[in-house]
């Protein structure tokens, strides 16, 4: 994959929190969703077909709230797993409530796409260092839970 430099603008740095944040986030998910492009998904769809292959079937807020999305968001997000059959939304439990789960197909295109998931990974881990990236996702758990 080509290396992509910050412009000097985007290397700005700011002392919002918050863009710095999204700013970090953006370019990790562009390294990620180039990798995962060849297996035809987005950042955003492998990470919800893992966690339903690791959690199981939920329901349609707790995958939101799991995921740290709006419900409205993770809709849009679903849809295209949806309609290519990676997974599959009906009735949840009480029959009040949806629920998604991880189709064989879903599985199996996770399971293809883990290959390059992992590289997309050691690239990240390669340039910024595999302890401070460990680092990294402690200090981001404790930014979900203070929010």
């Amino acid at each position: 994959m080509p290396k992509k430099t910050p412009t000097p603008e985007a290397s700005d740095q700011t002392p919002c929190n918050c863009l710095a944040l999204r700013q970090a986030a953006r370019h990790l998910s562009q390294i990620y969703d180039d990798h995962l492009a060849p297996e035809g998904l987005r950042t955003t769809q492998y990470s919800i077909l893992s966690k339903l292959n690791r959690l199981g079937p939920l329901p349609i807020g707790k995958l939101a709230d799991t995921m740290v999305l709006e419900r409205t968001a993770l809709a849009r997000a679903l849809q295209p797993l949806e309609r290519d059959g990676l997974v599959s939304v009906g009735d949840g439990p009480n029959g009040r409530t949806r629920s998604v789960a991880l189709t064989a197909a879903g599985e199996a295109r996770l399971k293809a796409a883990a290959p390059s998931w992992r590289r997309a990974q050691k690239e990240f881990e390669t340039a910024f260092g595999a302890a401070d990236a460990a680092a990294l996702r402690t200090m981001l758990r404790r930014v979900v839970a203070a929010a």
